[in-house]
Formats: structure tokens, C-alpha cells, sequence
């Protein structure tokens, strides 16, 4: 599993374990990984030209300890101080010690707002040092940080990016807030993230994620501090995923595998209940009944799916229910589902229709499903407000429906009720799955793990865990059809268990 940690939590663990070693350690363990980081990425240190954008406090300090550990190896380090009066001074000596040069990001600032980045010009030597550069650091600000780039800092990145420079951050690029992955404005776009002790979870979620690149995380010795606290954010990998996976025994029968039921299509989306469908039978269900209006397409489709024209209440026993993909109006067919006693996925048009009192007074578990538009409407917000605070908006989400929330998207995440949980973040995926009924796919493999007995928030991590890498297996770099991706469902399955 991989984890990360809110600001907070990292700010206590680190107090904790600077007690128990030597003054400055932490910081020089993040230093050599910062230095070995950059290393890899220009290949050759001797000779190699580097800069460093360097703010106040302890990540500029990680920014001169490295710069000091590359130069000593031949490479010409330059130090940008943005902020000189408050420039950490263990590192500054360090870096001079190895042979560093420095300039200031502001010709004769002496200190006040001009040296910290409100206003003042750049200075020629900063902006010619940066444009030589084969590689920029980002020693800004860290963790802490709030809010974008101030005018200063935001000249020296666009410099940087104008370069074509490569460009690493310390511990997370400077403008994303390290929490939420939320980017309020100027921010550094970095090739690769070095970042110390743990993930954060703003490089996990994006648009965070995006400015972050290539993640490299650092061991500085945290983990046995971080123990008292919680996860904000986790990351399922394989072998989570694996040992969560419902695998059929000798005795298994089609109830005991489950049975999910799927309510979706009209006659204007009979094609969405066939994409419900073939989810549910590749993700594993002992059987899929199918309720709706799109029965001959199914049919015609997936010979093996029971099929019915009557309310769900009728159709027969199933585990778990699935709707709302292509449902139009039909509000009552979805009534009928949400008042059943078994788990229940909502998803599309179902999202729009449902009751939300009808959502909280529900004593079997529920997962709702929605994109980021239809969160938008569910919030009452827009959704570039939803697309701009992802992490926010699904706990907000689960919070006001009782429901276990997976909010669909660039960065996949599931939320549970109650907020006592970290949320799940999803590491497959492609870009390529933003088209037409991959999401209806979705809802019918995460629907068949509700039934097979996995509660909401594993059956919505696997089940998007399971759709990401399939679509990532169909379509090798080139564009893929929903139908494609439910195809390939079972090529993930057995990649994840090996």
C-alpha cells in the first residue's frame, strides 16, 4: 500500500524523530537523496550546469546541501536566493564551502518584500544563470507553502521553463499545496519530485499530480514515527489488489461467487446496459440479471445474463444492484433498487434522479459513482471548482450522502462515510479511457465485487484499480472503445495475479 500523509502529520513525525537523532540529520539524508536524484536525471555530474532556485527556511536548506554534494562532484551549481536575508545558513556555508556560486534573484536586495518575491525585478545574472541551466531545482517553498507562486518566484520558473531545462522539486513543487493537490495559480511544472519520509498527498491527486512528474520518495527514517498517525490518502498496489480479488473455491456455486443485478439502459441507451453488463460478467460475478428495457440487446450480446422486463423487485435473488447507466427517467426502477437490502452502485443518469435522504436512510451499504461534472451538480458547484479541489470535493460528497464515494476522473479516488478513513487513490489508468460507456463498464465490474462480498470502498478501489489497467492493456498508446477496455478486464485480472 502506499500512503501519504497530511502536512500535519508529517510536521509531528519529523518533530519526533529529530529528537532522537542528531541535530541536522533529517535533512542531510534528504540532501544526498536529492543529490543522487539529480544526479541520475543529468547522467553526467562532472561539467553539468545547475541551478538552484532557492527560498527561505528548510527546503531551500535541502536545495544547498544537494547543490554543495554536486558541485564537490564537478558539476557548476548556481544559487538563486530568493529570499537572502532568510536563507538557511548551515546550507548557504555548505554550498559556498564546495565551490557554489550564488546571486541574488534581486540586484542589491538587502531584505524586505523586494527579496522575498513581491516585487523587483530579476536580476540578469539570475535569469542568464537560468537560462544556461541543464537542470533548475525547485527549492522555493515546501510543504507549508499556501497559495501560488508570488511574481518573483513565478518569473524565475517561467525563465526555467523557457529554458527547456530539466526540473526537479524538493519535497513537492512550489504553488501545490501539498494536501489537497490544488494549484491556485503559478506553480512549478516540475520533470520530477524528490520528496522525503512519505508521500504527500497532493502528489498523488491532481491537478497536483500533473505539476508533480515522476515521483521519487526518499527514506529519511520516518516511517516509525508516522506510526501513531493516519493515512490522509492510500494507494492500492498489486498485491493489494491481489489479496482482495474474490476467487472462486472447489464449492463455489453462482450465489456464492454473487449475483449482481443491473438496472441501466433505455430505448434511447440500450448500449449502456450492454457495457453494464459486460462489466458485471468480467468482473467475475456468478451471475448478472439484468433489468430494463435493453433485455433483446443484452441478450443478443451476452447470452448468459438472465434477463427480465418486470421491477427489480421481481427479477430474482441477486448480492448487490448496479444503476442508472443509460436509465433516461425512469425514476422508478431506481426506487425500487435503492430500497432493496443489498448493496447498491449508483452511477450516471441514476445520479441525477436519486433521492439523497432516500441515499442516508439506506442500512445496506451504497456507492455512488460520478464524474466530475455530475459531482458539480450533485455539490451545487461548477466543476472546474470539483476538477480544482478533487481530494475536497469527494469527502464532501461521501459526507452529505452516507455513501461510499468513488469520484471518477484523471486521479480515480474513493471516499467513505464519515471521513474516519483515508481516501483511496487509484495508480492505473490512461488517458485514452476518456471516451464514450467506459464509465457504465465500470459500474457493472465494480457492482459484480459488491456482490461477490467486498465492502463499497474495496469494491469501488479494485474495481478501478482492475478498469484502469485493462484500458491500459487494450490500448498499448492508441484509442480504445469501452468495449475494448471490458474485454480486457479479464488480461488484468491475471496480470494482477501473476
Amino acid at each position: 500500500m502506499r500512503t501519504a500523509y497530511s502536512v500535519e502529520s508529517v510536521r509531528a513525525a519529523e518533530h519526533a524523530l529529530m529528537a532522537r537523532v542528531p541535530d541536522g540529520a533529517l535533512m542531510q539524508r534528504a540532501a544526498a537523496g536529492l543529490a543522487v536524484a539529480c544526479g541520475q536525471l543529468l547522467g553526467k555530474v562532472y561539467g553539468a550546469r545547475v541551478v538552484l532556485l532557492v527560498g527561505s527556511g528548510d527546503n531551500g536548506g535541502d536545495a544547498l546541501y544537494a547543490g554543495a554534494r554536486l558541485a564537490r562532484r564537478g558539476a557548476g551549481v548556481t544559487a538563486v536566493l530568493l529570499a537572502p536575508e532568510r536563507v538557511h545558513g548551515g546550507g548557504l556555508a555548505a554550498f559556498r564551502g564546495a565551490g557554489g556560486r550564488v546571486v541574488r534573484a534581486v540586484d542589491g536586495a538587502e531584505g524586505g518584500e523586494g527579496s522575498s518575491g513581491d516585487r523587483g525585478v530579476v536580476s540578469e545574472g539570475a535569469l542568464a544563470a537560468v537560462g544556461r541551466a541543464q537542470l533548475v531545482v525547485d527549492g522555493i517553498v515546501g510543504i507549508g507553502g499556501k497559495g501560488a507562486l508570488r511574481p518573483l518566484a513565478a518569473r524565475l520558473v517561467r525563465a526555467a521553463e523557457d529554458s527547456g531545462a530539466l526540473v526537479v522539486a524538493v519535497d513537492l513543487p512550489s504553488g501545490v499545496d501539498a494536501d489537497t493537490g490544488q494549484v491556485a495559480g503559478d506553480a512549478v511544472r516540475a520533470d520530477a519530485t524528490v520528496t522525503f519520509g512519505t508521500y504527500k498527498p497532493g502528489l498523488l491527486v491532481d491537478p497536483g499530480r500533473e505539476y508533480a512528474g515522476a515521483v521519487r520518495l526518499v527514506d529519511i527514517g520516518l516511517d516509525g514515527s508516522l506510526g501513531p498517525h493516519e493515512a490522509a490518502l492510500e494507494a492500492l498496489q498489486y498485491v493489494d489488489v491481489d489479496r482482495l480479488l474474490p476467487v472462486p473455491g472447489a464449492e463455489s456455486d453462482k450465489y456464492r461467487r454473487g449475483v449482481v443485478g443491473v438496472v441501466a439502459g433505455s430505448a434511447r441507451y440500450p448500449g449502456a446496459a450492454v457495457l453494464a453488463v459486460a462489466g458485471a460478467l468480467r468482473g467475475g460475478a456468478g451471475a448478472v440479471r439484468y433489468v430494463g428495457p435493453a433485455a433483446d440487446a443484452v441478450i443478443a450480446r451476452f447470452p448468459e445474463a438472465l434477463v427480465s422486463d418486470g421491477p427489480p423487485a421481481k427479477a430474482g435473488r441477486v448480492q448487490a444492484w448496479v444503476a442508472g447507466p443509460g436509465l433516461g427517467d425512469d425514476a422508478g426502477r431506481l426506487r425500487d433498487v435503492v430500497a432493496a437490502d443489498v448493496p447498491v452502485l449508483i452511477d450516471a443518469d441514476g445520479l441525477r434522479l436519486v433521492d439523497r435522504d432516500a441515499v442516508r436512510g439506506r442500512a445496506a451499504p451504497t456507492l455512488l459513482t460520478p464524474h466530475a461534472g455530475e459531482a458539480a451538480a450533485l455539490l451545487g458547484v461548477s466543476r472546474a471548482e470539483v476538477e480544482g479541489a478533487r481530494l475536497d470535493s469527494v469527502r464532501e460528497l461521501a459526507g452529505r450522502y452516507a455513501a461510499t464515494v468513488l469520484l471518477k476522473g484523471s486521479t480515480t479516488l474513493v471516499a467513505s462515510p464519515g471521513g474516519g478513513r483515508a481516501v483511496r487513490v487509484n495508480p492505473t489508468g490512461t488517458a485514452w479511457l476518456a471516451t464514450a460507456g467506459s464509465g457504465d463498464v465500470l459500474s457493472g465490474l465494480a457492482g459484480s465485487l459488491l456482490a461477490a462480498g467486498l465492502e463499497a470502498r474495496d469494491a469501488g478501489a479494485v474495481g478501478a484499480f482492475l478498469h484502469g489497467l485493462a484500458a491500459r492493456l487494450a490500448a498499448e498508446g492508441a484509442p480504445v472503445g469501452a468495449q475494448d477496455v471490458a474485454d480486457a478486464v479479464p488480461l488484468a485480472w491475471r496480470d494482477v495475479r501473476g
